[in-house]
């Protein structure tokens, strides 16, 4: 119950800058995808530093973002993208209605008892939800050696993250089943991206901070488990890292006869 975890939630900000620069973006795919009905107005839950609205910008779309934290919607406005500061479950739309609703790794973070219906009620019928997440997925040297270095340096984080490639998938069938039970969705329906990359070591250390599982360890614990990734991939493996990155999409329709119903408040 990620939501639940507001001390982790609010992490990101403190490495904004670095989060813009060392996290992946979207693969064309995606965005041809989320384009396909040609949405012209969008809402951007839990924008960040706006990597997947301003592909939306860039597609003429009027895209606002939602952002509690200053850091990332400074950054997110820096790309052009309109940004209200708040969390969604709190955000007034004051009778706004949008194409479509994208929530890029940020879905998690809301309230599974507030977001489903909320996000029925600011689409237009007919407009969509696309809720998505990147996985990482090492080959199977790296994935062996950077396992060993996270037995040995940082055991907390060894059996479920997603840095690691070892991150809990069983979530999108529970927010498949959150939608389906508003009753305001078409069959929600899962897609799949995938696309690679290969990092450098410096590269690859660069992004480890912008994971709030590892901002959790505090400086000196992630120092120590930097400096120990740094040197297994320099060693061990070349110096470069290469991944599959997958992006799990889940989308619905709004249906066109959504029953009448106000969301939850907090």
């Amino acid at each position: 119950m990620y939501h639940r975890d507001r001390r982790r939630a609010e992490r990101f900000g403190e490495e904004a800058e670095r989060y813009d620069r060392a996290r992946p973006g979207y693969p064309q795919t995606l965005v041809d995808d989320l384009m396909a009905e040609s949405p012209r107005t969008v809402l951007d839950v839990g924008c960040g530093t706006g990597k997947a609205g301003q592909l939306l910008v860039e597609c003429e779309c009027r895209v606002l973002g939602l952002e509690p934290d200053p850091r990332m919607a400074a950054v997110a406005a820096r790309r052009g993208i309109d940004v209200e500061r708040s969390t969604f479950e709190a955000w007034e739309p004051a009778g706004r209605t949008f194409d479509l609703l994208i929530a890029a790794q940020s879905w998690h973070w809301v309230d599974p008892a507030v977001g489903p219906a909320k996000a029925g009620t600011v689409l237009r019928p007919g407009g969509r939800i696309a809720l998505f997440w990147t996985l990482f997925k090492h080959d199977t040297e790296s994935q062996a050696v950077l396992a060993e270095i996270y037995r040995r340096v940082e055991p907390s984080l060894s059996e479920d993250s997603g840095v690691l490639g070892t991150v809990k998938r069983g979530g999108a069938s529970l927010h498949i089943a959150q939608l389906a039970a508003t009753g305001m969705f078409e069959k929600p329906r899962m897609r799949r991206y995938t696309w690679d990359r290969s990092y450098t070591t410096n590269e690859w250390l660069d992004q480890l901070p912008t994971h709030s599982d590892h901002r959790l360890l505090g400086p000196e614990r992630l120092a120590a488990l930097v400096s120990a990734v740094g040197a297994a991939i320099d060693e061990r493996l070349g110096g470069s890292l290469h991944l599959r990155f997958e992006v799990w999409m889940i989308t619905a329709r709004r249906a066109q006869q959504a029953p009448t119903r106000s969301h939850p408040t907090r």
